[in-house]
């Protein structure tokens, strides 16, 4: 992995080789021998086992600079967008402890900040005994920029772990959607 995917100020495009080859349009993949075809905000794509690779070293990354003196739980988070950039965040604690910053959210500021709206897959990396996930609070962002079959991955340093949809993670949520005039 180049050392500049994973800098919030420079964020290539993922290079063409980790990139996923289209669908044909009736959910099949060109390439028979890739993973399965993610739907994800009316846009085929495959999230392959690079791309989550991908995702992955970019959290891990990340992780490595989440500033966490308090609890010393570090996370990292990464967000694919619709461009194939990906933006990675770490958590920010602060000494007033709800001023604190999620790794998720560092992301999706990373991606708005590249000028990006829309978040085709998240992959959250955190150690312990238990998977992470994002918080409620995190949850809730995603939606902004997500639509509810987005994949959110989950990980450590080592391995993949469980993955979900938003709209497992949050159902029957409220959204952008709700708020357009009709």
């Amino acid at each position: 992995m180049p050392q500049s995917l994973y800098l919030w100020t420079d964020i290539p495009r993922v290079p063409d080789a980790l990139k996923s080859p289209r669908s044909d349009g009736k959910g099949q993949a060109n390439n028979p021998s890739s993973s399965r075809v993610i739907v994800s905000g009316m846009t085929h794509f495959l999230l392959t086992d690079a791309l989550q690779e991908a995702l992955r070293q970019a959290a891990r990354a990340a992780r490595l600079n989440a500033y966490a003196p308090y609890s010393g739980f570090r996370v990292g988070a990464a967000v694919l967008d619709e461009q194939g950039r990906i933006h990675a965040g770490c958590n920010v604690e602060n000494a007033a402890y709800p001023e604190g910053l999620c790794a998720e959210a560092g992301a999706l500021s990373a991606m708005v900040l590249a000028g990006s709206t829309r978040a085709r897959a998240v992959l959250v990396v955190g150690a312990g005994g238990a998977w992470i996930t994002p918080c409620g609070g995190c949850r809730q962002k995603l939606r902004e920029f997500c639509a509810p079959d987005t994949p959110i991955l989950t990980a450590n340093d080592e391995v993949m772990g469980p993955r979900y949809t938003l709209a497992q993670l949050l159902p029957e949520s409220f959204g952008p959607d709700h708020l357009s005039t009709p």
